[in-house]
């Protein structure tokens, strides 16, 4: 089982991400300052760290640096609300693996955990490659095929495919998708998930996923 180290001072989105976490089968501590993260982070307990950048008392960029300057090559994946382009250069070439801006999606921050994770010998080889029936989800490449044709989603018709193909049979809430695939920061009023169905209906195929009135929708095998 996975070790993830969560550095963040946000104690909602903290919370979010060990919760989601935990229930896909990792092993979680959430730390709240730059200090704690860069002591953690060395002490070799960990197989990736999630770090915020506006950590208190050290920021996540100077963790980084200093994580970096002892030799580890802990896979560590940047989540921040800064967004911009130089925040992001420096990020990756300060040696992060990957970085992602708030609010996100819980669905691509746990694709993007095991691509980070995904052993060599390609152990892991289920946890990238999903199928149900005639669809086929390749995480690796983000490639979807339907009879051996490739079909073109969009980044969140995507996600929302991998979180029906992770839970095959399995009925699923509008709020649970939404929570999943929209991330903590989602309006449990929207109706962005029936959009969003139906999307995923017009390129794979009205039959691929069933709804279950009253209870949210089902993939079909």
């Amino acid at each position: 089982m996975s070790r993830i180290l969560i550095a963040e001072d946000e104690p909602r989105i903290a919370s979010f991400v060990a919760k989601g976490l935990g229930a896909s089968g990792f092993t979680t501590t959430i730390v709240e300052d730059g200090a704690s993260a860069l002591a953690h982070a060395v002490g070799g307990e960990y197989d990736l760290i999630i770090l915020d950048v506006g950590l208190p008392a050290m920021d996540g960029f100077e963790v980084l640096r200093r994580l970096r300057g002892t030799g580890s090559a802990l896979p560590v994946i940047i989540l921040t609300a800064r967004d911009s382009a130089a925040d992001t250069i420096a990020g990756l070439e300060g040696g992060a693996d990957d970085y992602m801006s708030k609010p996100f999606s819980f669905g691509e921050l746990l694709a993007r955990i095991r691509l980070r994770l995904r052993a060599p010998s390609g152990g892991d080889s289920a946890a990238m490659e999903l199928s149900a029936g005639a669809i086929s989800l390749d995480v690796r490449s983000r490639q979807v095929r339907v009879d051996g044709k490739v079909r073109d989603l969009s980044a969140r018709e995507f996600t929302l495919l991998e979180t029906f193909l992770r839970n095959p049979g399995q009925v699923l809430s509008r709020e649970q998708l939404l929570s999943h695939v929209w991330g903590y920061d989602f309006d449990p009023g929207s109706n962005v998930v029936d959009v969003y169905v139906r999307y995923l209906r017009r390129k794979l195929g009205a039959e691929v996923i069933e709804t279950v009135r009253g209870m949210g929708y089902r993939l079909r095998a």
